[in-house]
């Protein structure tokens, strides 16, 4: 983890008006994610982590300039794999760390069963277990959603929309594809997410006209704590 690869990202709260014409426009030039499921694109399931005290949604709220979270993911309800990934946000600018874990290992790690982990040598899963021991971390809330992806070379673009966006509230069972969850934002409003290496390309700022759109600070983990 010495050599930290830092993106820009960008992320606002778009309407149904707004998708539409901006997904028309994309599609002409970007190319659709391959791990789509069709133009609909691929559903996410993801489990956050926090400590006793919840520092990472109270220092996602105030804005601090410098956090970090952590998260279990997997898609399209495909098990086979898993990822655990810390995610860094350092002045504007992310980067993103992952390691695959097994079902085994992750339902362990779900029931605090983490003596295993001394043994692997893996520095992201030694990194969780020395939270979970020393700062109490634990797993909060399940985050479901579809995702519509779009990437471009130039500039290593990604643009995302995050729809239907629900929550499992208290429920630690990410493998049930039949836990009851809620609705944590308006169907009608969708995430827009900008992703980009050193610069963004005019073609597609000017697609997105993110300068004359507020960026916001969004998280779906937080709009899921708002449930408990």
């Amino acid at each position: 983890m010495n050599s930290i690869k830092y993106r820009h990202e960008h992320k606002l709260y778009i309407n149904l008006g707004d998708y539409y014409v901006i997904r028309t426009r994309l599609k002409h030039l970007m190319k659709l994610d391959r791990n789509s499921k069709g133009d609909e694109g691929y559903f996410i399931r993801s489990i956050y982590f926090d400590d006793i005290n919840d520092k990472a949604l109270f220092e996602k709220i105030a804005g601090v300039n410098h956090r970090e979270k952590f998260r279990i993911r997997f898609y399209n309800n495909d098990v086979s794999y898993i990822k655990l990934e810390k995610k860094i946000k350092n002045n504007g600018l992310t980067a993103k760390f992952s390691t695959l874990v097994s079902v085994d290992e992750c339902n362990k790690i779900l029931n605090e069963d983490i003596d295993w982990i001394r043994y692997k040598d893996d520095d992201l899963l030694k990194e969780l277990y020395i939270k979970m021991k020393s700062e109490l971390f634990r797993p909060k809330t399940i985050v479901d959603y579809n995702r519509e992806a779009y990437t471009y070379s130039t500039g290593n673009v990604r643009v995302t929309f995050d729809k239907s966006i629900r929550t499992g509230i208290f429920s630690k069972k990410i493998f049930d594809k039949d836990i009851p969850t809620v609705k944590a934002l308006d169907s009608n409003i969708i995430i827009l997410e900008v992703k980009y290496d050193e610069f963004i390309p005019n073609i597609i700022s000017d697609i997105l006209q993110i300068g004359e759109r507020r960026i916001t600070s969004v998280s779906k983990y937080a709009l899921s704590r708002a449930f408990g």
